[in-house]
């Protein structure tokens, strides 16, 4: 089980799912969930290498490895911190 920290609130998430539905209960903002609008940018804070690589809709927008979609997201494991 992985653990997902949201502006210091902890959310349990199983290894390999998406992060999406933890964060939009949590506030961060959603339009299209398919990573073409960005509005559910996210910074993470640490446990970057616990997430899946860079999708190609991020790099379109010109985002990295701790400039995020939160749409697009997998935690594979371990601790990741976020904010938005």
């Amino acid at each position: 089980m992985a653990k997902l920290i949201i502006d210091n609130v902890e959310y349990d998430v199983a290894d390999g799912e998406r992060i999406d539905e933890v964060c939009q209960e949590a506030g961060v903002p959603y339009n299209c969930n398919s990573g073409v609008c960005g509005s559910c940018q996210i910074e993470v804070l640490e446990g970057e290498e616990n997430l899946n690589e860079l999708q190609e809709e991020e790099q379109d927008l010109g985002l990295g490895r701790t400039r995020r979609l939160s749409c697009m997201c997998v935690i594979n494991k371990g601790v990741v911190k976020i904010t938005y």
